[in-house]
């Protein structure tokens, strides 16, 4: 049913847009929405993993703002509480760092590597963004036109061919020490 697909994979679209002004928690309460019977309202238990899910994104202090008054990066860590509360296996991310400037974009993908070793959570991330990939994924599917275009280890698989093959653009991908993972520099235009 929907209900059980809800416990087991949770969705952070690439962006959230709320028709009511709802207040932060509100919105990481929606999380727990497919543990509720018909017209439950959520009790104890919910607010304290609500609030657990605030504390994992970084965002336990903004719990009675207003979400329309958040900055984007801001909106993104409690839409990913939201999921966080849902306490569902496997979270699936589209774009998202998607319109965030870089210390936002720096800090999702932290905040996601963290949860991922501290709580386990499988994300699966649809992305444009390949330095995103690389820093967070252990493993790449490329697809180009619905197909998979390779797939397999971050490592084997964001290559320089692969990159020439998937947007036609050369590109320059080696290991960075200090970033700890290969940076995708776009160098031109593939002929």
């Amino acid at each position: 049913t929907r209900r059980e697909l809800a416990r087991r994979v949770a969705v952070v679209p690439q962006e959230t847009h709320s028709t009511f002004d709802f207040s932060v928690m509100d919105m990481v309460l929606m999380g727990r929405y497919p543990h509720l019977g018909p017209f439950e309202l959520e009790g104890a238990a919910d607010q304290k993993i609500a609030r657990e899910a605030l504390v994992a994104t970084g965002t336990a202090a903004l719990e009675t703002r207003m979400f329309a008054t958040l900055s984007g990066g801001e909106k993104q860590r409690v839409i990913i509480a939201s999921a966080l509360a849902q306490a569902s296996e496997m979270l699936l991310l589209d774009e998202p760092t998607a319109a965030l400037d870089l210390g936002y974009q720096f800090e999702i993908a932290a905040l996601l590597r963290r949860l991922n070793v501290e709580r386990g959570t499988t994300m699966i991330v649809s992305t444009h963004d390949l330095n995103l990939a690389a820093a967070l994924c252990e493993h790449i599917v490329l697809l180009k036109s619905g197909r998979v275009l390779a797939h397999g280890a971050t490592k084997d698989t964001l290559t320089a061919d692969n990159i020439r093959w998937l947007y036609d653009v050369d590109a320059d991908v080696q290991f960075h020490q200090r970033a700890g993972h290969l940076p995708v520099v776009p160098i031109a235009r593939a002929h």
